[in-house]
């Protein structure tokens, strides 16, 4: 491997590579079997490709986009764009499934190379073992609709455009979580390209340390091309979105907290209470809820539903309409944010009176014509941890968790590029202050959920010592000379946690 004169290691075994021209990145690709799968900055393809990200400030421009379609393909692939002993280049690329990351540089590149998964996109039901064999480029809409013939389902994403590769990466939360776990849980074997180009698969016999490092490690080790996840008998669900009345948040915050004290007594239960204010609606309140059973209003909602409320969509119906409704929009310049703490009401409180707060001093600054700032609250009950353990085990750290905790997630949406330094701070500040409160009450968790987080933001150190040592044991292990390291800077890099 030939590296530049006077490179400076990242890590003892991870040193940063010789700069090589955009335009030889593409040209090795060009010069390849893989032509016919290249897109150029001058073809009618480009911008659509670039830009096919759920939020507007996320796209970089590559000097080329490599939409392969199959696992040959991108070992091909990696085996081109990583310096070899005959001097072929060192490249940069960027892996990108669904583009759900709203951060830039989080599945793209800039001048590099992105390799976009989306024509791997199909899903297979394995009768024989009851399994789903998908592809990482599918998205999880077209997963449902696909399983939905056969009666069965998994545990997948809520959004049907989430890609299935990335949200694995990070664990992975379904309608289905308190039942089965996180989705990454629900893995019986990774297929991965290695940076060397070697397609190896990753299960609790072969390679089971990578196997855990796959499950929240980010993309530290390769390219995941394909996961076979178990499946179950699934029908039709009971759920929907239901508005509160705007008088009643102190009664919505105790039927979360009492709700995510409870969800052991029925886990077919699932979830998110909102809070958000809309330049063009205003404050809303809301709840949405998934029943995995065709049960009508079931007893585990009963304190959300005789709160005071101004309408609701409650249905029979089956998952891909469910989880159209739930998921955040997206098409905007978007940021996310996280904070793991205690299913306490304190905090709560707290936390909504803070996003009050900056949002009157936002409608004094801002240019945006339409603009949310969204607080999604979901329970994360000790249990969850504890699927992990019959699984193989993670690197997540919710199998430490004595106690039930709320998973928040913020999001804020703007229209406006000249408003993006007055919400990066406004959620900077309200990250921070809620932190802040959730520690002076000894409620602070620490744990970063990577789906969630910002680029700012560090899930790996949240992870614990122990968990980080092994993502970085088999990092090295399974890619010695650092190419997901230094070649590959979106995601979280273990080298920089």
């Amino acid at each position: 491997m030939k590296f530049c004169p006077n490179a400076v290691a990242l890590l003892s075994v991870f040193q940063d590579v010789c700069p090589v021209t955009k335009s030889t990145c593409c040209t090795a690709l060009y010069n390849s079997p893989l032509s016919n799968r290249l897109i150029l900055p001058d073809s009618p393809l480009y911008e659509a490709a670039v830009n096919n990200h759920f939020a507007t400030n996320a796209p970089l421009y590559p000097a080329c986009l490599l939409q392969p379609e199959s696992v040959e393909d991108v070992s091909r692939a990696v085996s081109l764009l990583v310096e070899t002993d005959d001097g072929s280049p060192q490249c940069q690329f960027a892996v990108r499934s669904g583009g759900h990351a709203t951060w830039a540089g989080a599945s793209g590149t800039r001048d590099g190379v992105t390799i976009d998964l989306s024509r791997m996109n199909s899903t297979i039901y394995n009768e024989n073992n009851s399994t789903a064999s998908i592809m990482a480029g599918a998205r999880w809409g077209s997963v449902y609709k696909t399983l939905k013939p056969y009666g069965v389902a998994v545990t997948g994403g809520r959004d049907d455009t989430l890609g299935v590769g990335g949200i694995l990466m990070g664990g992975g939360f379904s309608f289905f979580a308190a039942r089965y776990g996180l989705l990454c849980d629900n893995v019986e074997n990774y297929e991965v390209v290695l940076a060397n180009g070697e397609i190896v698969n990753a299960n609790l016999e072969s390679s089971p340390d990578l196997f855990r490092a796959l499950k929240g490690g980010s993309n530290n080790f390769g390219i995941i091309t394909k996961i076979d996840l178990r499946t179950f008998k699934q029908g039709d669900l009971w759920g929907g979105i239901i508005a509160h009345d705007l008088s009643t948040t102190s009664q919505q915050i105790s039927a979360l907290v009492n709700f995510t004290n409870n969800v052991a007594d029925d886990p077919h239960a699932s979830l998110v209470s909102i809070w958000q204010y809309s330049s063009t609606l205003g404050k809303i309140a809301a709840s949405g809820m998934q029943y995995t059973k065709p049960v009508k209003r079931p007893a585990a909602y009963r304190e959300f539903l005789q709160i005071p409320s101004v309408a609701n969509t409650f249905r029979f119906t089956d998952i891909f309409d469910l989880m159209k409704e739930t998921a955040p929009p997206g098409g905007n310049r978007i940021r996310l944010l996280t904070l793991t703490f205690g299913n306490d009401e304190r905090v709560l409180r707290k936390l909504l009176d803070v996003q009050d707060e900056l949002v009157e001093e936002v409608k004094a600054k801002v240019h945006s014509k339409g603009w949310d700032v969204v607080s999604f609250l979901q329970p994360l009950p000790k249990l969850i941890g504890e699927f992990s353990e019959r699984n193989g085990g993670n690197v997540l750290p919710l199998n430490r968790m004595d106690k039930n905790h709320l998973l928040y997630l913020s999001y804020i949406s703007w229209d406006d590029s000249a408003d993006d330094a007055l919400f990066r701070d406004t959620g900077d500040r309200l990250i921070s202050r809620v932190s802040e409160y959730a520690k002076s009450i000894n409620e602070d968790n620490g744990f970063i959920y990577m789906n969630y987080a910002d680029k700012v933001q560090n899930p790996l150190r949240s992870y614990g010592e122990e968990n980080l040592q092994h993502i970085l044991r088999v990092a090295r292990k399974y890619d010695p000379t650092g190419v997901f390291q230094v070649q590959v800077p979106g995601g979280y890099k273990a080298s920089a946690a």
